[in-house]
């Protein structure tokens, strides 16, 4: 199931793939309002769609890059050779491969666009989805011992001093947010406890292994357990001097380069995602926890002098899953190099419509601005082919 496949075979798929997004672009609307909770994880550095969710096979070898695609349990969907645990479920999620915005391609934008649907320009910060959810449905849950939103780490380093969108902005008066710690820290049950309450074997190192799977653990139990509504967690605290999704292969601090997607952060990722909507799924949350993975940008279509690979805002992929929207389907068709869209172009603002539609909030609700006066939650629609 899992083999690379040839190019005539990813030729003869993608035909039938393109014949599957007709039909699902025409799906009727849903209605908004299954999504009790929200996981979002920010894959920190912005993955390069080519060598990931998006690959091009006949593309020439200074675009494809050093993997092979390989077939998923869906007809059609491709996806690349280091996500073989995601390619055996690929009907629990579906892609949006012509993501996009219009501004510069830096780390800060990309997270602003993101984690409230605007860029902040020279104005005030706006608030994150999460902390407009504090606001829509009040800060504490009906426990009244938590808050909506939930964040394990909010300091990021990109290298600019700028705001990512997590804090509160202008709702900073009328909300609370509540930020946890990374790792154990996050709560005090242990891993092991929690693997039990979800009848997985408490052995099982999916989750413990890494950071970032021990927080999309943490995630899911803070959604499960009413702790928290709106979880936020970044895969990666520094795009400098370790590995991450920035792959420039640059001399110095942003060495990070294809290998160590191969060796480390490609694998990292497959199982904690996978685990974690194999685990929403078995816990029957799947259909009420809408999980959302998303990069602040894509990659260069071009490979690097160094054979990495720059920041690219023109195209990339996001990974939807859960939440009432369907899997197995394929969002947009980039072009032959992932560059561009060249069909369906899915901006930032479309997919934080998305999560409010999914979580019952329309794109017409509005909230206090910076000067009183209502403003819309988000500028946008949502992208409807998902429901």
């Amino acid at each position: 199931m899992n083999a690379p496949i040839t190019r005539r075979d990813f030729f003869k798929a993608s035909a039938v793939a393109g014949a599957a997004l007709a039909i699902d672009g025409s799906v009727p609307a849903a209605s908004p309002g299954q999504a009790k909770s929200c996981i979002f994880l920010m894959l920190t550095g912005g993955p390069s769609q080519l060598d990931t969710w998006d690959p091009k096979p006949v593309a020439p070898s200074d675009v494809r890059g050093p993997f092979s695609p390989i077939r998923t349990t869906v007809p059609g969907m491709h996806v690349s050779e280091l996500f073989p645990k995601m390619a055996a479920m690929a009907d629990k999620f579906s892609l949006i491969r012509t993501m996009h915005h219009e501004y510069a391609p830096i780390h800060e934008n990309g997270f602003q666009l993101l984690n409230t649907g605007r860029r902040f320009g020279d104005g005030e910060a706006c608030p994150s989805v999460g902390n407009v959810m504090n606001f829509l449905r009040g800060s504490k849950t009906e426990r009244g011992n938590t808050r909506h939103y939930v964040s394990p780490n909010t300091t990021v380093e990109t290298g600019l001093d700028l705001a990512k969108g997590f804090e509160p902005g202008f709702l900073a008066d009328r909300v609370e947010f509540q930020e946890a710690g990374t790792g154990r820290n996050f709560s005090n049950e242990s891993p092991a406890d929690w693997l039990r309450t979800f009848h997985t074997d408490a052995r099982d190192e999916r989750y413990t292994m890494t950071g970032f799977g021990q927080n999309c653990l943490q995630a899911m139990r803070s959604v499960t357990k009413d702790r928290g509504r709106f979880v936020t967690v970044n895969m990666f605290s520094t795009v400098f001097d370790r590995p991450s999704w920035d792959c420039h292969a640059s001399p110095g601090s942003l060495r990070c380069s294809l290998s160590d997607y191969a060796d480390s952060v490609a694998p990292i990722f497959d199982a904690a995602f996978s685990s974690l909507i194999r685990d929403l799924d078995a816990s029957g949350r799947l259909n009420d926890t809408l999980v959302v993975a998303v990069g602040e940008f894509g990659r260069t279509p071009k490979l690097n002098c160094h054979g990495g690979r720059d920041h690219w805002a023109n195209c990339w992929t996001a990974i939807v899953a859960g939440g009432g929207t369907q899997g197995g389907r394929v969002i947009g068709t980039s072009d032959a190099v992932a560059g561009e869209p060249k069909d369906r172009p899915v901006h930032c603002s479309e997919l934080v419509a998305t999560i409010y539609h999914a979580m019952g909030v329309s794109n017409a609700t509005t909230i206090p601005g910076p000067d009183g006066k209502p403003v819309r939650v988000v500028d946008a629609a949502p992208v409807m082919e998902l429901f």
